[in-house]
């Protein structure tokens, strides 16, 4: 039976297989936050019913230098009623800083507990940092800083790979009140230009160089040519660049002699030189609970990067909450998130929520796969790995090629593996795919939507909370998991309100499909887009006035459990019917032989849009005329006859950012043949594009 439309335009899909359900064992949830549904469904209750008291408990494991004057939660959702605005506690004062650092050191006597296990590129290079430790070199950047002359509230651009300087820099700005603008260590001197620019940063902080893999890259170039740009611009505002020596390059002459820096004496100056001599004490500046506290851009795969606004206390108290029960975070876990920190997973998973939480982390600067394909097991086993959360282009990495590098050492340590999957969509922060995670708490799906996430709901993501060594009873035990958990049921974080709407804005009740929507705020939500108000109200709140849109389909089964069906602009209208891409690349994905796929719309004469797929597949595997057979067969068997591909096509590689978000503009012009890519600079391997263009569907010329 194929998928229908009914009179709103929705996709009814035809019958689904039978879901595989993977309980956790008893160890698993015996000690766990929320250890079962009706425990979860009791916070749930006090959260949106009672949420001036449980925000205020909350609150309470936090230090406030005043407490807040008004009520808990105010905001306007209703564009016809004013501006779009949340506030949070306002009138209270804190430091978030002081309250992920100080505490742990003087009031919880953490401060010789280890707070991360950075991991270089290099299995040679690591280092054991202490909360003592963090906090002394925190307090040195911070009065580093202001020997600079940076004020508070001014912008610190940062643009360093993931060294322990990167987090030492981005606490020191949230210290005393800077607001770091944390730019992923992989964008281009263009697209590092325009993000400096549209937050008039002042400080630059990056480093001579890093080791990706075997391939060495030239930070402080790139950033030169970046702030050349500003200048050839007129909108050149960074006065100071601060460039760290990398630890690779300080133990390898050679090395270091093949980078060649360029070097700027009227701005550049060397982290070392700044910091001799300065005090590892530092006071931190008391700031009001709405304070922006960061910038975030996204990666720009989706049109013109926005600068994502978070603020002080709702990000803070969202962030510690949501790590604390998502990962069901204990005292005695070594916890491991492998995103990079210039994505809003790494703030949130790497910086703030771990250290609110006084847990120990992995900083891992590394790729998967370098020196060799075990390394992140290898990683795992050395540090007593117990929490891992990883992202599916890190997974389907590593099935590509088999089993055998966990035949080769057995991972004993991991009790927990989270997953943030493909078949997630961009949220809060407009980011795409493999943003957020998902994990399973008993029979209930509970995830944490902070920033980009919106909570155990809706992030039409795959995860799962597996405890056990990923070889047990075989060793193809992890892979058999991921492969065969599907797609999306869950249900709301605490304090966020869901709602599904038609395309009138009606809401609709019990099993339904439509636009996914929130009805109120929660605290980690993003206050705004940098110095374009305009951007952020017509984005997420004019569609359907009063409420949140996320820009997201969503269905609502009959048992109240959400489904994404993908991103509302992610959906092509095929003689009559509305088809989501992420439906038809979960199908692909199921075959055996297929590690990866893409779909985009292509027109067609008659049907107006046609699917055409892009199919990478795993090591080994032919591309040929009976597996392009067995893929539609999979598509119509899934989804029904409507979604059988156009076109598929073999993918040695897709076009990613250096993020590994799938650039699917590029993928589109791909198939319509448009040579006209304008820019590609976000671009890990540009030579993908050639690739693609001379492997097109023939018939689709």
């Amino acid at each position: 039976m194929s998928p229908v439309s009914d009179s709103t335009n929705r996709v009814i899909p035809g019958p689904q297989e039978p879901e595989k359900t993977y309980h956790p064992s008893d160890g698993l949830f015996t000690d766990a936050h929320v250890p079962d549904f009706d425990a979860y469904l009791a916070i749930y209750k006090k959260s949106t019913e009672e949420p001036e008291e449980f925000w205020a408990d909350v609150a309470q494991e936090f230090y406030w230098k005043k407490p807040p004057s008004g009520p808990m939660l105010q905001y306007n959702f209703d564009v016809n009623k004013g501006n779009i605005y949340i506030k949070f506690m306002e009138g209270a004062k804190t430091n978030i800083c002081y309250n992920v650092l100080d505490r742990n050191v003087h009031e919880r006597n953490l401060g010789e507990k280890v707070a991360y296990y950075w991991e270089g590129n290099s299995p040679n290079h690591h280092q054991a940092i202490t909360y003592n430790q963090l906090l002394r070199n925190v307090c040195r950047c911070a009065n580093a800083l202001k020997l600079l002359g940076v004020k508070k509230g001014d912008r610190v651009a940062i643009y360093l790979p993931m060294i322990p300087e990167l987090v030492y820099t981005m606490l020191a700005c949230a210290l005393v009140s800077y607001k770091h603008a944390i730019q992923f260590a992989g964008f281009s001197s263009e697209s590092l230009c325009e993000r400096i620019m549209d937050a008039q940063c002042n400080i630059l902080v990056t480093a001579d160089g890093v080791y990706r893999g075997d391939k060495l890259i030239n930070l402080k170039k790139i950033v030169s040519e970046a702030l050349e740009r500003c200048k050839e611009s007129m909108a050149s505002c960074v006065q100071k660049c601060v460039v760290v020596k990398h630890h690779a390059f300080r133990t390898n002459s050679d090395a270091s002699n093949k980078l060649q820096t360029p070097w700027d004496e009227s701005c550049d100056i060397w982290w070392d030189d700044l910091m001799d001599g300065v005090s590892d004490e530092c006071e931190p500046e008391w700031v009001d609970s709405e304070d922006p506290l960061f910038i975030l851009y996204t990666s720009g795969s989706t049109g013109k990067p926005k600068g994502v606004v978070h603020t002080v206390t709702g990000y803070m108290l969202y962030t510690s909450l949501t790590f604390k029960y998502v990962f069901d975070y204990h005292h005695d876990d070594v916890y491991w998130c492998t995103a990079d920190i210039g994505w809003i997973t790494g703030h949130s998973y790497i910086t703030y929520g771990p250290l609110a939480n006084g847990a120990t982390s992995v900083l891992f600067e590394g790729v998967p796969v370098y020196p060799h394909v075990g390394r992140l097991w290898e990683i795992i086993e050395k540090y007593a790995v117990s929490k891992f959360y990883t992202a599916p282009t890190a997974i389907r990495l590593l099935m590509k090629y088999g089993k055998e590098p966990l035949q080769r050492g057995v991972v004993h340590t991991v009790t927990g593996y989270m997953l943030y999957t493909s078949l997630t969509f961009k949220y809060v922060f407009d980011y795409h795919h493999d943003d957020v995670y998902w994990c399973t708490a008993d029979i209930g799906w509970i995830t944490g939507h902070s920033y980009i996430t919106y909570g155990p709901l809706a992030n039409g993501a795959t995860s799962v909370l597996f405890e056990g060594v990923p070889v047990y009873p075989h060793v193809g035990r992890l892979w058999e998991i991921i492969e065969n958990v599907l797609s999306v049921q869950t249900c709301p974080f605490f304090g966020v309100q869901p709602a599904i709407l038609n395309e009138h804005g009606e809401e609709l009740e019990g099993e339904a499909e439509g636009y996914l929507v929130f009805r109120k705020p929660w605290p980690g939500i993003m206050r705004g887009v940098y110095g374009n108000q305009e951007r952020f109200e017509s984005t997420y709140f004019r569609k359907f006035p009063g409420f949140y849109v996320t820009g997201d389909g969503c269905r609502r089964d009959k048992d109240g459990y959400y489904w994404i069906t993908g991103r509302i602009d992610d959906m092509l209208n095929v003689s009559g019917h509305l088809l989501s891409t992420a439906e038809v690349e979960a199908a692909l994905t199921e075959h055996p032989s297929v590690a990866e796929a893409a779909v985009v719309s292509r027109p067609h004469a008659v049907k107006g849009e046609c699917l055409y797929c892009f199919v990478t597949l795993k090591d080994h595997k032919e591309f040929n005329r009976t597996l392009t057979e067995e893929l539609k067969r999979k598509v119509r068997e899934k989804i029904g006859p409507i979604a059988t591909p156009d076109f598929i096509q073999n993918a040695p590689g897709l076009p990613k950012t250096r993020s590994g978000k799938i650039m699917r503009r590029v993928l589109r012009q791909i198939a319509r043949n448009e040579k006209d890519l304008g820019d590609l600079s976000t671009l890990a391997d540009p030579k993908v594009v050639e690739v693609l263009f001379s492997q097109r569907c023939e018939a689709a010329a």
